[in-house]
């Protein structure tokens, strides 16, 4: 695995043990809220994501700044999570999935094997932005007919040029 700080990089993040918690769309939007953070605040540059019921995809760029102490990455981790337990507040059977037994936290919501793959060419960037956009086609997911047509994800940008969200930008501006 390369990766490195010069290219985008494709990250997966995966709901703890697989659970579905991000298919309501209230908790989608917790992801969609801290990536239009992290866009406005310059902490990354988002070019491709899909929010699935269990996990999430991205291409982007994380910057660091010398005045925040956590990544991108972590603050995007951490925020989630916080939204997350106050959001499953009212419901302790579900909040208790994610009951951690670690000494620093009480909950865990994401799997800690969260790795980025840098994106060191054109092409590789293609091929994840088409997996990307291919997700919610999956027959086990089944989430649209064409990529397009699922609301949370870029497809509908790269093939409208439609950025509900407006927080992404397209990845040929990396490559050229």
């Amino acid at each position: 695995m390369i990766i490195s700080d010069q290219f985008p990089s494709f990250f997966t993040a995966t709901i703890l043990n697989w659970n579905k918690l991000l298919a309501e769309d209230k908790f989608k939007m917790t992801i969609v809220e801290s990536l239009q953070y992290l866009v406005n605040e310059s902490r990354i540059k988002l070019y491709a994501y899909v929010l699935m019921p269990n996990h999430v995809h991205f291409v982007w760029e994380q910057f660091d700044k010398p005045e925040i102490k956590e990544t991108a990455k972590g603050s995007f981790m951490k925020f989630t999570g916080h939204t997350f337990k106050k959001m499953l507040r009212g419901q302790p059977a579900e909040l208790a999935k994610y009951l951690s037994g670690s000494i620093d936290r009480n909950y865990n919501f994401w799997q800690r094997d969260a790795l980025p793959i840098s994106l060191y060419s054109r092409e590789i960037s293609e091929q994840k932005i088409e997996y990307i956009h291919n997700n919610p086609l999956q027959e086990h997911w089944n989430l649209c007919k064409e990529p397009e047509d699922y609301r949370f994800s870029s497809a509908r940008f790269y093939k409208h040029g439609h950025d509900e969200f407006n927080m992404l930008t397209h990845y040929i501006e990396v490559y050229g």
